[in-house]
């Protein structure tokens, strides 16, 4: 007899299983623990098989009994349905495996033993987001360069271009190791270069006339907080790194004999590792530090604890109290402050772009070129040095470059 709702409902469960049976191979089983399970019973290539159909009340008699009939329809075409449903489970599981975010989160895994914490999570974010939601479930291989295009379109639009296009930087990683591992066959990335806006450039306030930058060194050797700002605060001009760069810095990776810091690629923004010459103005201000930082790990530790560096805002929170605006110089602002009078005195421009730590085009270089124009920018870095003496004591002072 065939079953009912109601017969259903009534079904009482014992301490073994109970069969239901309505038709065509098709029964409810009543399990002692609890639950009603849809399954069917059939036969291919003379084995008795069974396969599960749902349970109720989710997949209801009449949703049951059509799932029967499309397994028969199978059946009667030769194929196994039970084999069909773990082709197409793997299929699905394939897709899972290969989709965008999977492929993404599997690149940041790889690579975030050289990236770092920070910058790892940073991607993370980005991805989850702006990307993950609109084609995180897509397998990658099947993405269009259109579809890209919607996506980062989305950021744009809410005026966040600079982000718009690290997100674009960052999905073109993540399709080439998708290529590489084999699946996906091309970045789509690739085709949409300028189809975003413009990404305008990011100007920090800087002092850059030889007069008012010895006017500041001046200041900054009149400072009177802390010893550690104070030395952050000399070394700043001399190295023109990035705050965040300085203000990390760890006694491990200077080597004061050599006259040399070695910043790790983790640090770096271009992840890669920047070598910077220590003029020896520079060393003497590290040497007066050392006594006080030098058995901790970081050159500038925070004000509080030895165990993270200072604050980002420390140095720009020194600078206002020197009586310096946010408009008119900036912890960045060295890097501005070097770069527009090594330009001005004839310095070799790679020499200068290079200590700056500016990208390289060249992927295959940038891997090497930590150490290139090493021998010029070490003299560069030295002469550096002398002419920020020189504004300081209150001169004139522009130095003529020598060809080494």
């Amino acid at each position: 007899m065939a079953l009912t709702d109601k017969t259903i409902r009534a079904a009482k469960h014992t301490d073994k299983a109970v069969r239901l049976f309505d038709g065509g191979g098709l029964y409810l089983e009543l399990a002692p623990q609890g639950g009603k399970w849809w399954r069917l019973k059939y036969r291919f290539a003379g084995k008795e098989k069974r396969l599960s159909l749902g349970v109720y009340p989710h997949v209801a008699l009449k949703q049951a009994r059509e799932r029967r009939d499309d397994a028969k329809k199978l059946l009667a075409n030769g194929v196994d349905p039970s084999e069909q449903r773990k082709a197409h489970k793997a299929v699905v599981t394939e897709r899972a495996a290969n989709s965008f975010e999977a492929v993404a989160r599997e690149w940041i895994s790889s690579f975030s033993k050289k990236w770092g914490k920070d910058y790892s999570a940073k991607i993370l974010r980005r991805l989850e987001h702006n990307v993950f939601p609109h084609v995180g479930g897509r397998p990658i291989a099947e993405i269009t360069s259109k579809e890209m295009l919607a996506v980062l379109r989305k950021v744009e639009d809410r005026g966040a271009i600079e982000t718009a296009h690290r997100t674009k930087q960052n999905c073109g990683q993540v399709f080439r190791y998708a290529v590489a591992t084999g699946r996906a066959d091309r970045d789509p990335t690739v085709e949409l270069r300028g189809a975003l806006a413009p990404n305008k450039e990011q100007h920090y306030p800087s002092i850059t006339d030889p007069k008012a930058i010895g006017a500041l060194l001046r200041a900054i050797d009149g400072y009177d907080g802390s010893l550690v700002t104070k030395c952050a605060l000399r070394l700043a001009p001399l190295t023109f790194v990035r705050p965040g760069e300085l203000r990390q810095a760890e006694w491990t990776e200077f080597n004061l004999d050599k006259a040399e810091w070695r910043i790790p690629a983790e640090r770096m923004k271009m992840r890669e590792q920047h070598i910077v010459p220590l003029s020896a103005q520079a060393v003497a201000i590290l040497k007066e530090l050392q006594p006080l930082t030098g058995r901790g790990a970081f050159v500038f530790p925070g004000a509080r604890t030895n165990g993270r560096p200072m604050s980002e805002n420390t140095v720009n929170a020194a600078l206002r109290r020197l009586g310096y605006s946010k408009d008119q110089m900036t912890g960045h602002g060295f890097r501005s402050m070097a770069s527009t009078n090594l330009n001005e005195q004839g310095w070799h421009r790679d020499a200068i772009e290079r200590q700056l730590a500016h990208a390289e085009r060249d992927d295959v270089r940038a891997a090497y070129n930590f150490a290139e124009h090493l021998p010029e920018r070490k003299k560069m870095m030295s002469a550096w040095a002398d002419y920020l003496d020189g504004l300081c004591a209150g001169a004139d002072v522009v130095p003529i470059k020598r060809k080494a």
